[in-house]
Order: structure tokens, then C-alpha cells, then sequence
């Protein structure tokens, strides 16, 4: 870090990645050829993982029986006889 004149600005050291050092390069997931890493670039080390889903909870059955029920194959041939 370096401090400049007076007013309390610093100007921080910036550390030089390279694509050697990124999670999709080294998990074999980068298709591109590059001289420097990409606006996708992230750190090895880091945790990549997909946010957690919302967990399906069944509600209890209200009823005993349906509304409705499609009408068996005896009652269909019935129906068409």
C-alpha cells in the first residue's frame, strides 16, 4: 500500500491472476484461449456452489376422496356399447 500526499488516499497493490489460477480452468470447464483471464474469472479456492433450493413440503390431504374420477373401463365400454 502507498500512502499519497496528504488527503489520506491509498492506492493498494493489485495481485496479477492469471488463467492458470481460475476454477474453470483448472475443473476443465473454460473453452476460451486467452492471454489473460476473462470477466468470468474466479479464484480456485473459492466455494462455487448453487444457491440453496426451496425444500417442497406436501400439504395435508383436505379431502377423502377426489371430486372427480374418470370413469372405469367397465363404465367406458358401457358408455360405447
Amino acid at each position: 500500500m502507498q500512502k499519497q500526499g496528504g488527503r489520506g488516499t491509498r492506492k493498494l497493490g493489485v495481485r496479477k491472476v492469471s488463467c492458470e489460477e481460475c476454477y474453470f480452468k483448472r475443473n476443465l470447464l473454460c473453452a476460451l484461449d486467452l492471454e489473460e483471464p476473462c470477466a468470468t474469472f474466479r479464484p480456485n479456492d473459492a466455494q462455487l456452489r448453487p444457491p440453496p433450493q426451496m425444500r417442497l413440503v406436501f400439504r395435508q390431504e383436505r379431502r377423502s376422496r377426489a371430486a372427480w374420477a374418470f370413469p372405469s373401463a367397465q363404465e367406458q365400454a358401457a358408455l360405447h356399447a
